[in-house]
């Protein structure tokens, strides 16, 4: 949400379906299914395929080194140096690739096999290769992408989701909040007059907005509303200062957290499902003694990601300005995961 990055405006960039894919972080279109033979990488593949390890035998590979990329945000490099530190604890050599680019620069770097791991979100991480199949259920987005990857001839294995994901939501102050007695998004069709609406100008055309907002009652476009980039700062300070009552803002957007809106329940499922999970290579697993110990080195970090960590984690890289590499250890040391 965010935005010296890219993903600030990224979920209302969307094309007309439902289950878009978010614009900051993937393609305009449906992608075939990926494969060894993608269009050749960019600079930035080449970059990373300079600082490419050799190969080592199975034999000499119980712990492999493993590079590790990212997009160009601050969310996905944080979720990497998570990675990346919870791995050097286990004792595996760690290669940094963070910031190759969007997921139409990275897609390419990884299925050419020029990083080995990757941070994805499930629902555009599926969105890049079939739209069609997104839903708001992430453990379903996470099984539909194996399957886009199996097809690859095994290509990659999707790791278990974490419990946060950061997508589209209808936010509002506190006070709003207390005085309405809003708690889901089912909540507003009884009060939708009484509200002052931030929405993005796309809304109109927008299946995620309007007939999202539609399917909970609410008239469309609501009688006072204001048109605001979905999860930029302006929405979000316009809300904060009471020039709209509810902001179209992401899951796990500083301002959340900084102001401490209340961001309601999606309880209809209307958005897609963008859980928090990591991409590993199959080559690569197949080098490791035990591949079981990698994964679950991973999954333990995953599964403390929430969507209020991810929004408090999100706070210190982008309004407090720390350095994602300290801000995953102080993380990881205070949950056990480091010394």
């Amino acid at each position: 949400m965010r935005r010296p990055d890219m993903r600030m405006n990224r979920l209302f960039a969307l094309a007309a379906a439902m289950v878009v894919v978010l614009a900051a972080c993937s393609s305009s279109g449906t992608t075939p299914a990926p494969s060894a033979a993608s269009a050749a990488p960019s600079a930035a593949a080449s970059e990373a395929a300079s600082a490419a390890p050799s190969s080592a035998a199975p034999s000499e590979a119980a712990k492999a080194e493993v590079r590790i990329g990212s997009d160009n945000f601050y969310e996905s490099k944080l979720m990497a140096e998570l990675y990346a530190q919870a791995l050097e604890h286990a004792g595996y050599t760690v290669t940094r690739q963070f910031g190759l680019g969007s997921r139409q620069t990275r897609v390419p770097i990884f299925t050419k096999g020029l990083v080995d791991l990757v941070p994805e979100y499930v629902g555009s991480g599926l969105g890049y290769y079939d739209k069609t199949l997104v839903t708001g259920d992430g453990e379903a987005n996470r099984t539909a992408l194996q399957a886009q990857y199996d097809k690859a001839d095994n290509l990659a294995t999707v790791l278990a989701i974490a419990p946060g994901q950061d997508t589209n939501a209808a936010v509002v102050r506190q006070d709003t909040a207390a005085s309405l007695n809003l708690t889901k998004m089912s909540d507003l069709a009884a009060v939708q007059d009484k509200l002052k609406w931030g929405l993005p100008p796309d809304c109109d055309k927008n299946p995620l907005c309007k007939d999202a907002l539609e399917s909970y009652g609410i008239t469309y476009p609501p009688k006072q509303r204001e048109a605001l980039a979905a999860c930029d700062a302006p929405i979000a300070e316009a809300l904060n200062s009471k020039g709209v009552d509810l902001g179209w803002l992401c899951s796990t957007q500083p301002a959340i957290a900084k102001f401490g809106f209340v961001a309601l329940e999606d309880d209809k499922n209307t958005q897609p499902a963008e859980n928090m999970t990591a991409l590993v290579r199959d080559d690569y697993l197949a080098k490791l003694g035990d591949k079981d110990a990698f994964q679950k080195s991973l999954d333990k970090v995953l599964a403390l990601l929430t969507t209020d960590e991810l929004t408090t984690l999100g706070v210190q890289v982008a309004v407090d300005q720390k350095s994602v590499e300290d801000v995953a250890k102080e993380f990881l040391t205070a949950n056990a995961l480091l010394k």
